[in-house]
């Protein structure tokens, strides 16, 4: 939280800064105690911070702290701000012991388990700069593990060594994560 506090003054005293691109993550929206309560999480949605506190999310928790505390002083400083809120970033680096990995199994049955590789999260961020229009958060993913198999292959990649074994269920978790404001052009990248 103090580091995001740090950027963001150190941003509204630089008379030549033109807008900050915060990274966040989709910990910082999905995390509600009655998931039945809301139909879709969309760019609107904030974790809630007491059950992040009660079910010791802490990276959600340090997200959601960081990412109002940057709005609240870009707010008060004039500075123009965008948030992406990144999906689990996947790649050669993540393991099972990886801290952001808790409450993936909750995040897989209520159907808000999103990941998001690096050269679509970085062309997020060069949009989210770039267009002069851009206001406000936006969630940034480009895969949805709600199938069983989909599972299966995140859990392959977290643990290459473990044994492969078929799902065991075959019940598809309905995706309750949008991203009406972020879109993906097939020839164009990433577009706002």
């Amino acid at each position: 939280v103090r580091a995001a506090q740090n950027v963001l003054e150190a941003c509204a005293q630089t008379v030549t800064m033109e807008r900050v691109v915060f990274t966040s993550s989709v910990t910082a929206v999905v995390w509600k105690d009655d998931h039945k309560l809301v139909d879709a999480f969309d760019e609107r949605n904030w974790s809630d911070l007491n059950l992040c506190r009660k079910r010791k999310l802490w990276h959600a928790l340090a997200k959601t702290l960081s990412e109002k505390t940057a709005w609240a002083l870009a707010m008060d400083r004039g500075v123009d701000m965008v948030a992406i809120n990144a999906g689990l970033l996947t790649g050669p680096g993540l393991s099972s012991a990886h801290p952001c990995l808790k409450g993936v199994p909750e995040m897989y049955e209520h159907g808000v388990l999103v990941t998001v590789d690096a050269d679509f999260l970085a062309d997020a961020h060069v949009a989210a700069y770039e267009c002069p229009t851009a206001f406000g958060r936006y969630l940034c993913f480009n895969n949805v593990v709600c199938r069983p198999e989909d599972a299966l292959q995140f859990a392959q990649m977290l643990t290459p060594s473990a044994p492969c074994y078929p799902p065991r269920y075959t019940r598809v978790n309905e995706q309750h994560l949008s991203s009406k404001i972020l879109r993906k052009s097939s020839d164009d990248g990433v577009f706002l």
